[in-house]
């Protein structure tokens, strides 16, 4: 994608028009990450054939040996297939709902991985607008392409890829505030939202299992045929107002999820 393919997409004069031209393009990107990660996987096993380590392989890129093992993995016929019944490359709680105590912390991932043992980490991995699908823009209550604003983080879990959360606000709201610079937002997410005079209402959580996305499965390093785990918030405010959306993508076999009780009314 150039510069010039990036004007051409602006000039398109009908506003619908342009959302749609840009929602394909943003499909097509994604399914050309798959292709790359091919080409890519492909040139490591061609190098480990020509007798290259991954040690050597490794310092010439600049990245561990256990990073190329990843950028590889499946490229070699000659590497056993990993048996259906394999232990996760990691397991990771994500309770439901969510504790209070822990969204309003610093990082609700990094918060709640710490508590089960794990070295936590997180990367960002886009900050900008994008059309809205159809159920975030359900929940931000916006027409479907509409642009909202994405904060796209991509967690690990002692290294391994194991959750894509990007959170996605109303461009109305948030277009000129801290939501939307290229940054974590510090101290956190919340306080940010009260400073700009929001205060919490409600929330509604939704949990759904499919196939992932080719985006998905090359960032999440996903085996074939493995699914994710969808998890969708919608918040609100004590106005009602649509201020926070946050989908989770967890890949399904690093994950549990561990549900709690509604005090006061649980029955035999």
């Amino acid at each position: 994608m150039d510069q010039r393919a990036l004007q051409d997409l602006a000039a398109i004069s009908d506003p619908i028009e342009r959302v749609r031209a840009v929602g394909r393009l943003m499909t097509e990107q994604q399914g050309m990450v798959t292709e790359l990660a091919t080409i890519r996987r492909h040139a490591i096993a061609q190098a480990r054939e020509n007798g290259m380590t991954l040690d050597e392989i490794g310092k010439k890129l600049g990245v561990t040996p256990g990073r190329v093992s990843q950028l590889g993995k499946g490229s070699s016929a000659k590497a056993p297939a990993a048996p259906a019944t394999s232990a996760p490359r990691v397991l990771v709680q994500r309770p439901l709902p969510t504790d209070p105590a822990v969204r309003g912390s610093k990082s609700l991932y990094l918060i709640e991985a710490e508590r089960q043992g794990l070295k936590a980490d997180r990367r960002m991995l886009y900050i900008g607008p994008e059309p809205a699908s159809e159920h975030v823009a359900a929940c931000l209550r916006v027409n479907p392409g509409d642009e909202v604003i994405a904060r796209r983080k991509m967690m690990l879990a002692n290294d391994v890829p194991v959750r894509i959360a990007t959170s996605y606000f109303r461009a109305d709201l948030f277009q000129d505030t801290r939501i939307s610079q290229p940054e974590f937002v510090l101290p956190t997410l919340q306080a940010a939202l009260e400073a700009l005079g929001y205060r919490f209402g409600h929330a509604e959580e939704v949990l759904t299992a499919r196939r992932p996305t080719s985006f998905e499965a090359e960032t999440l390093e996903l085996e074939p045929g493995e699914w994710v785990v969808q998890v969708l918030r919608a918040s609100y405010s004590t106005e009602d107002t649509p201020i926070h959306t946050l989908e989770t993508i967890c890949a399904a076999t690093r994950h549990t999820f561990p549900i709690g009780q509604v005090a006061g009314t649980d029955e035999f």
